[in-house]
């Protein structure tokens, strides 16, 4: 089928799910800390900050190139449950597309200015935006992912075959300079803040870098999540080229980046919500819509790991759902409460298993990116 995708509600067709298949490791870098928030400081109780992974000699280079390993039987159980994703998608008489595998040999990237590990494409909604009948790939905001649309070039170029506009924000030089730590402590104060960036030959100042999670699709509208300057940069792009055929709504600091565990739109006229506070950044016109807010989840709903475990995802992390359609939510089984919100609001509720979401940091909506649905260019906001 022809690309077609304008919303998260609208009966789904075609799907690109991600693989986890060769993630054995987290690239821990200035891009790293950088992107990751929510919880780091222990601020919320559930687990240490992330300065706590490196030791007192480590932490004095941090910024440099840090491996974070991954516990084998973690990463397996990782690969059966977004195999799961895929087998559950395709009982539902959902097209499921799968990107390319890295090559066994295919351990590191290098640019001019930086190497990095590489990250298999997993969360396939961060470095995409399917808008429209366009694909538009994003510029990376972490290092290790700078390559990862490569792996979905097949399915791109189906696509655009079938007539698809295919484009490619600019990509970023990304040295230690291109990121921008002055808005870091007014939009996440758990952020992690980078010490001491190194200059490079490669220095152009900062740079538009955004991920496709920071955006929200509703018909002809974009909602862009910005709260940094690399952001505003990016949504400065996106208004110049979508001119004419989206409206662009710029959300101020809503999240640190990605908004798709805060603010779900489960149908025209329904949001789910992480807090009843999101209403207050979003246009005028979306705080009249009726709002879903599950009570918050706790400690005891998420596997244990020990200390040493990075655990980089909100613990919000499972209101990253999929709407099959409008009346229809993949939801992570194991998430008991939400499924009871759910049902309790008249949804039906396809449970599905995901078992280390914080731990690996991505939900159903993150494995998944939209590349036809059933819905139009609408204008949900009038």
């Amino acid at each position: 089928m022809r690309l077609n995708s304008y919303d998260d509600f609208t009966p789904l067709k075609e799907v690109v799910v991600g693989s986890a298949d060769g993630y054995r490791d987290r690239l821990r870098d200035m891009s790293f800390d950088m992107f990751i928030s929510d919880n780091l400081s222990g601020a919320r109780g559930y687990y240490p900050s992330i300065s706590t992974w490196r030791d007192s000699e480590e932490r004095r280079g941090r910024n440099s190139p840090h491996r974070l390993a991954m516990k084998e039987r973690f990463t397996d159980e990782l690969i059966e449950d977004v195999e799961g994703v895929a087998a559950v998608l395709t009982s539902l008489g959902v097209t499921v597309h799968r990107p390319r595998q890295p090559g066994p040999g295919l351990t590191e990237v290098a640019t001019p200015a930086w190497k990095a590990a590489v990250t298999p494409p997993l969360n396939v909604r961060d470095n995409t935006l399917v808008l429209g009948d366009e694909i538009i790939e994003t510029p990376p905001t972490l290092r290790d992912r700078y390559f990862e649309t490569q792996f979905l070039k097949p399915v791109f170029l189906d696509y655009f075959r079938q007539g698809a506009r295919w484009t490619t924000m600019p990509r970023p030089m990304m040295t230690d300079h291109s990121f921008d730590p002055a808005n870091v402590a007014n939009a996440a104060p758990n952020i992690e803040v980078p010490l001491d960036p190194e200059d490079s030959p490669y220095d152009v100042g900062l740079e538009p870098m955004i991920d496709g999670a920071n955006c929200l699709c509703l018909g002809r509208d974009l909602l862009v999540n910005v709260s940094n300057a690399n952001h505003a940069l990016a949504y400065d792009w996106l208004v110049r080229h979508l001119d004419g055929r989206f409206r662009v709504h710029r959300i101020d600091r809503l999240t640190q980046s990605h908004i798709d565990s805060v603010v779900v739109p489960l149908r025209p006229g329904t949001l789910l919500l992480r807090d009843p506070g999101v209403l207050d950044y979003l246009p005028e016109s979306l705080r009249g819509w009726d709002t879903i807010v599950p009570p918050p989840p706790g400690i005891s709903d998420y596997p244990q790991y020990d200390n040493d475990d990075p655990i980089p995802a909100s613990p919000y992390i499972d209101l990253n759902v999929l709407s099959i359609d409008e009346d229809t939510v993949m939801v992570n089984d194991a998430c008991k409460t939400l499924v009871g919100t759910l049902e309790g609001q008249g949804f039906t509720v396809v449970p599905v298993r995901h078992r280390h979401r914080r731990l690996f940091g991505g939900g159903f909506h993150c494995f998944t990116l939209d590349t036809v649905r059933t819905g139009g260019a609408e204008d949900y906001l009038a």
